[in-house]
């Protein structure tokens, strides 16, 4: 599979890893859009969100649940947004569900 963040948790490509289990690896993204900024996938490779199923719902809960453990962990305790893109249109770049973090700024909407 020729799949970036696949390769990532695999270790194949280098990262700042900021949290890992059996189901879920957490790492800083290498363009950060705020002070603040990881991304949170599974490590089942899922396409995007539009290919979450029964089968994967568990591991997409538990991403959440690390999400907010994180964000304790590293006091983002004024706010964090957390974002998802499908598809080309949607914005999705990398071909495998994943969970943008960003925080530290002021986060307007829509974003710019």
């Amino acid at each position: 599979m020729d799949c970036l963040f696949c390769k990532i948790i695999a270790g194949e490509i280098p990262s700042k890893k900021l949290y890992e289990d059996e189901d879920v690896y957490a790492f800083y993204d290498i363009e950060p859009q705020a002070p603040v900024h990881f991304l949170v996938v599974p490590k089942m490779h899922i396409s995007g969100p539009d290919q979450i199923d029964e089968k994967s719902e568990r591991v997409v809960g538990k991403i959440f649940s690390v999400i907010a453990m994180l964000a304790k962990e590293l006091k983002l305790e004024k706010g964090y947004r957390v974002v998802t893109n499908c598809g080309e249109e949607g914005g999705q770049t990398v071909g495998h569900l994943h969970y943008h973090v960003l925080a530290g700024r002021n986060l307007s909407w829509p974003p710019g």
